[in-house]
C-alpha cells in the first residue's frame, strides 16, 4: 500500500509539471489540444474535452505531455484510422494561437513553466509538513547502544562500550547518523583485500629479520616464522564520503588472488610451512591485510570517553544493537515554518546539485544511478518506517530533482528547448525545424537508453537486496 502511495505521489509530480506548461500556454493564448497523464505506450483512454483540450490517461503512468495545435497535424498523420474528429484543431499557419508564432520570451515562459511549478509544489509540500506536523527532520540522528549481539563480531563490549552510551565520534569524525557508523564498521573490518604500502615494507623487513636465511623466494616445505600482525592505520575519509556525496575509494594496494589465499592460510599463526614455493613479497602483502582499528568516542554520564582499538571481524559489524532517534527541528511559529522550510529546501537542493556534479565528473559511478522503481521501493519503506511526514518530504525532494534534471541543457528536455531559444535570441537565427527534430530525436533515443539502464540498476538492486 505504501508503494502504491509513492506511485500516486510521483504521478502527481508529473501532473503538476504538465499543468505548469498548460497554464503558461493558456496565459500566452496558445491553443492546447491534448493533455496526457502518462506516456502513450500501451492502452490509452480519452477522458473528456474542455474547450479545445482533450484529456487522456495512459496505462504507462510515469510521464505526461501537453500538446499544442502546432502538433495536431502530426497526430492526424499518425492516426490514419481516426475519424478526423480533431481536424478543427488544425489552425492556419499565421494563427496567433500557435506556439511557433509567439515571441521568444513567451516561449521561454511556456517551456520553463513545468520546472517552475515543480519548484513551487516542492515549497508548498515542505511548508505544509512544517505547518501540519510542526517539525521538519534534520540529517542528524542520535545513536545509542541498546544491547549487544549474542554473535560476537567485534571486541567493542570487551574494550568497554556500555549499554546506554551515546556514540558521538569514530576516529575523531562526528557520527551524525547510522549510515556513517555502518560505513566506518564496514570499511575497517579485518581483511578488506587491500594492504598499505608502509605496512608491506615493515612486514618485509620483519620477515627477513626473523628468517635471515630466506632471500626472495621461500622454498617448498620450509618453515617460516611470522611477525606479530601489525595494525593498519585508522580509516580516514573526507566529509563528502561520509554524507554519501562521493564514492569511497579504498586506500592501499589491492591483493591478488594468490596473496589473498596466503593471507587466509597464515591467519592467527606464528609459524607456517608451505607446500609450494612462495615469494617473500607475496607473503609480506598477505601479512599486511589486517584491520583498521576504530576509536569510538561515546557520551556517558555527561562525559566524553574514547574507547580505542576496537577490532571489527570479517562481517563488518560491531555486534551492537542500536537505538536510533531521528533529530527534528521544531516549526511551531510562522517564522519557523517559513525559514526552516526554506533552509530544508536549500540544504537538500545543494546536496542534489553536488551529487549531480559528482556524477558528471565521474566521482560517482553511473551504476549508482537509480530511478522510479528504486524511488517507489525506498519511498514505500520510508512511509512504512517513518510515516507520511518523511514520505511527503521525499516527494518534495523528487519534485525539485525533477525540476533540476528537466532543466539540463539536453535536447528532448525542457532545458534543451530553452537552450535552442537562447541560441535563437543571441544569433537572431532560428535553427531549421528539420535539424532541431533530428537533434531532439537523437537525444531522446539516448534518454531512452539511459532510462533502460537505470531500470536495470533498480531491478538488480532489488534482486540483490541492495535496498
Amino acid at each position: 500500500m505504501n508503494q502504491i502511495i509513492m506511485i500516486i505521489l510521483i504521478s502527481l509530480l508529473v501532473l503538476v509539471h504538465e499543468i505548469g506548461h498548460f497554464f503558461a500556454a493558456r496565459l500566452c493564448n496558445v491553443r492546447v489540444t491534448r493533455f496526457g497523464i502518462g506516456m502513450p505506450i500501451g492502452p490509452s483512454w480519452k477522458l473528456f474535452k474542455i474547450n479545445h483540450t482533450t484529456f487522456y490517461i495512459h496505462a504507462f503512468l510515469f510521464g505526461g505531455y501537453v500538446s499544442f495545435a502546432d502538433d495536431e497535424k502530426n497526430f492526424q498523420n499518425e492516426n490514419n484510422n481516426s475519424n478526423n474528429q480533431d481536424e478543427d484543431e488544425i489552425l492556419p499557419k499565421d494563427s496567433d494561437e500557435l506556439y511557433e508564432n509567439k515571441s521568444i520570451a513567451q516561449k521561454l515562459f511556456i517551456v520553463s513553466a513545468g520546472v517552475i511549478m515543480n519548484i513551487i509544489f516542492a515549497i508548498v509540500l515542505v511548508m505544509f509538513c512544517a505547518l501540519y506536523f510542526q517539525k521538519l527532520p534534520t540529517s542528524n540522528q542520535n545513536i545509542f547502544v541498546d544491547s549487544f549481539s549474542s554473535k560476537i563480531t567485534s571486541n567493542a563490549q570487551k574494550e568497554g562500550v556500555l549499554k546506554g552510551d551515546k556514540i558521538l565520534k569514530i576516529n575523531n569524525e562526528n557520527i551524525n547518523n547510522l549510515y556513517q557508523l555502518t560505513f566506518f564498521a564496514k570499511n575497517s573490518k579485518i581483511f578488506d583485500d587491500y594492504a598499505q604500502k608502509d605496512l608491506i615494507e615493515k612486514n618485509l623487513k620483519e620477515l627477513k629479520k626473523l628468517n635471515p636465511e630466506i632471500k626472495n623466494e621461500i622454498e617448498k616445505n620450509t618453515t617460516i616464522k611470522l611477525p606479530k600482525p601489525f595494525i593498519e592505520n585508522p580509516l580516514k575519509v573526507n566529509k563528502n564520503v561520509l554524507v554519501g556525496l562521493e564514492k569511497y575509494k579504498k586506500d592501499g594496494i589491492k591483493l591478488n588472488e594468490n596473496q589473498i589465499d596466503l593471507r587466509n592460510k597464515i591467519y592467527n599463526k606464528s609459524t607456517v610451512t608451505f607446500d609450494k614455493n612462495i615469494s617473500i613479497d607475496d607473503l609480506a602483502y598477505a601479512l599486511s591485510d589486517t584491520y583498521k582499528p576504530l576509536n569510538i568516542t561515546v557520551l556517558r554520564n555527561n562525559k566524553e570517553i574514547t574507547i580505542k582499538n576496537i577490532k571489527v571481524e570479517k562481517e563488518g559489524l560491531l555486534g551492537i544493537l542500536l537505538k536510533i532517534e531521528d533529530v527534528y527541528a521544531p516549526t511551531k511559529t510562522p517564522k519557523d515554518i517559513v525559514f526552516k522550510s526554506f533552509d530544508y529546501i536549500y540544504t537538500t537542493t545543494t546536496t542534489m546539485l553536488y551529487s549531480l556534479w559528482q556524477l558528471i565528473t565521474g566521482k560517482v559511478s553511473a551504476s549508482d544511478m537509480h530511478g522510479v522503481i528504486a524511488v517507489v521501493k525506498v519511498g514505500g519503506d520510508i512511509i512504512a518506517s517513518k510515516g507520511m511526514l518523511n514520505g511527503i518530504l521525499l516527494t518534495a525532494m523528487i519534485s525539485i530533482n525533477l525540476a533540476i534534471m528537466n532543466f539540463l541543457p539536453i535536447p528532448a528536455l525542457d532545458g534543451g528547448h530553452v537552450m535552442f531559444l537562447i541560441i535563437e535570441k543571441i544569433t537572431g537565427k532560428k535553427p531549421s525545424k528539420e535539424l532541431s527534430e533530428k537533434i531532439t530525436n537523437f537525444f531522446f533515443f539516448l534518454l531512452i537508453i539511459l532510462m533502460v539502464s537505470i531500470c536495470y540498476n533498480d531491478i538488480f538492486a532489488l534482486v540483490t537486496k541492495k535496498f
